[in-house]
């Protein structure tokens, strides 16, 4: 062979060698979620078929507000801009397969000095399809709400409630209470909070307990007899819920509750995630998972009220209370709707949040990690996307409002069934009984994996309304190894709206 040829055969084979080395160490590497698709027979998947992978480009971006983040310098940093797509007839999924990765390789900042940076590599935008969703609130007027609270805890969940019962003509009513330590609020305090919630868009009255120095359980159940006294033309279903109580869907409650007629006698409820506690309390509605009262019960109930209240002056709960009206006046039975989550579990509830399966409540978000009004903000842009799954080749998938998920050992392609929600949280067992803790709830499930190891989670850490939609960050923040943290933003905005 030629000496010339020779060095040109040369050259191709170590040009060739350098190429699926380059391909090989960015398939391995956890920033990159590159992944290939593999087919799927599960009847809860999407495909999304002959959608390409886009090549990357250079991009410009501001990334003056990474500075607001508590996560350690250097870091890598990557994201995509994601243009929703409202299709007609198109029904929500538990998981939606893209053949094609979600991120470009991962950039490191150096500081975050960097506001104005030019990415070596951004993928063009991704354009997802989505069911048909209203743009405008809902009118839910049939519905009227009620809590007991103090002024001060109402002051803490009034940006929450406002995310989903503002501009909706639902009312509420409130009972406030007087705190356990402190002082009782004074009726102009009461007068001011009314009135700023009023001008924020909800249709809500504050009200004093019915009875001078009742407990918090007395005027929990007292709401039946103040909502219902307050009911309009309109009013069909009265709903008893806690402060802490978070609907991420007004329309989907309304669907929910098309099923049912009014005029009948319906107590519609979620029961606790933990069989202990189903046991122990009973068949009720917990009241943190939303309780739904219709026309026709509310009625009873009102009519019962005053013979109610001298049967279960033992009574824990204000569920409880609500429990034994209703068993001990009508014949009415608990109508268990499994959206409706009292979330009595403990531990990480990241199974929950990854399941793919959509709320229609969600409870206790005061006392954990778990910002639901940042989380529910996407809704804004696609509706009842909230948690929904979408997955990248073969090794990522998004659970849209909580994390982005890599699983490095190629988990899925294993045969890890997604129809299963993992089971990361705390369970409680009770001895001699068949269900090990949550089979009644959160069936099916699957063992947890172990992090970082089987399963690498970038949580959303910030979400926040920008001009042209909303920007998501998830994070995960390295190892103590000194792996630097790792930054994934999404920019989502609806087709035909102003990048």
């Amino acid at each position: 062979m030629p000496p010339r040829r020779s060095i040109v055969v040369v050259a191709c084979l170590v040009l060739l060698s350098t190429v699926i080395l380059s391909i090989y160490k960015v398939g391995k590497a956890k920033p990159e979620l590159m992944g290939k698709l593999m087919p799927s027979t599960l009847t809860h998947v999407q495909h999304v078929q002959g959608v390409k992978d886009t090549p990357s480009q250079p991009c410009h971006k501001d990334v003056a507000w990474l500075a607001k983040l508590d996560i350690q310098y250097p870091i890598k940093y990557a994201e995509r801009e994601i243009i929703v797509r409202p299709k007609p007839g198109l029904e929500r999924k538990s998981l939606t397969k893209i053949n094609e990765t979600l991120f470009a390789q991962s950039q490191e900042l150096i500081a975050s000095k960097d506001s104005n940076l030019e990415l070596q590599k951004c993928k063009p935008p991704l354009v997802l399809d989505v069911p048909v969703f209203p743009t405008a609130p809902v009118n839910a007027s049939t519905m009227m709400f009620g809590m007991a609270t103090t002024l001060e805890r109402l002051d803490d969940s009034s940006h929450h409630i406002a995310r989903w019962l503002a501009h909706t003509k639902a009312k509420m009513f409130v009972v406030i209470i007087k705190p356990e330590k402190g002082t009782e609020a004074s009726d102009e305090q009461i007068a001011v909070k009314q009135g700023v919630m009023r001008d924020q868009g909800m249709d809500i009255t504050l009200v004093r307990p019915l009875t001078k120095g009742e407990l918090y359980t007395e005027s929990y159940f007292s709401l039946v007899r103040v909502m219902y006294t307050h009911r309009t033309d309109a009013s069909s279903w009265f709903v008893l819920m806690d402060d802490d109580t978070f609907f991420p869907s007004m329309q989907a409650l309304l669907a929910m509750l098309g099923k049912y007629d009014s005029k009948e006698q319906y107590w519609i409820g979620g029961v606790s995630e933990q069989w202990w506690s189903v046991g122990r309390y009973g068949w009720m509605g917990f009241g943190g998972a939303g309780i739904f009262l219709s026309q026709g019960l509310a009625a009873v109930l009102d009519e019962e009220y005053d013979i109610c209240i001298t049967e279960m002056h033992k009574a824990a709960g204000g569920d409880v209370r609500v429990m034994r009206c209703v068993y001990g006046h009508t014949e009415t039975k608990l109508t268990y709707e499994t959206g409706l989550h009292q979330m009595d579990i403990s531990g990480d509830l990241s199974g929950v949040y990854e399941s793919g399966r959509f709320p229609l409540s969600l409870h206790h978000w005061k006392g954990g990690d778990y910002p639901v009004d940042l989380m529910s903000l996407i809704s804004d842009i696609c509706g009842d996307c909230l948690f929904q799954r979408w997955q990248f080749g073969v090794d990522t998938v998004l659970s849209n409002g909580y994390s982005v998920v890599q699983y490095p050992e190629g988990e899925y392609a294993n045969g890890l069934d997604f129809r299963k929600a993992e089971e990361t949280w705390n369970s409680v067992t009770i001895e001699a009984s068949v269900n090990p803790g949550t089979w009644h709830s959160m069936a099916p499930s699957r063992p947890r994996l172990e992090l970082d190891k089987q399963k690498i989670q970038y949580r959303l850490v910030e979400s926040t309304s920008i001009e042209s939609g909303v920007r998501q960050t998830y994070v995960h923040k390295g190892k103590e190894d000194g792996e630097p943290a790792t930054v994934l933003v999404l920019y989502w905005r609806r087709e035909n709206s102003t990048p």
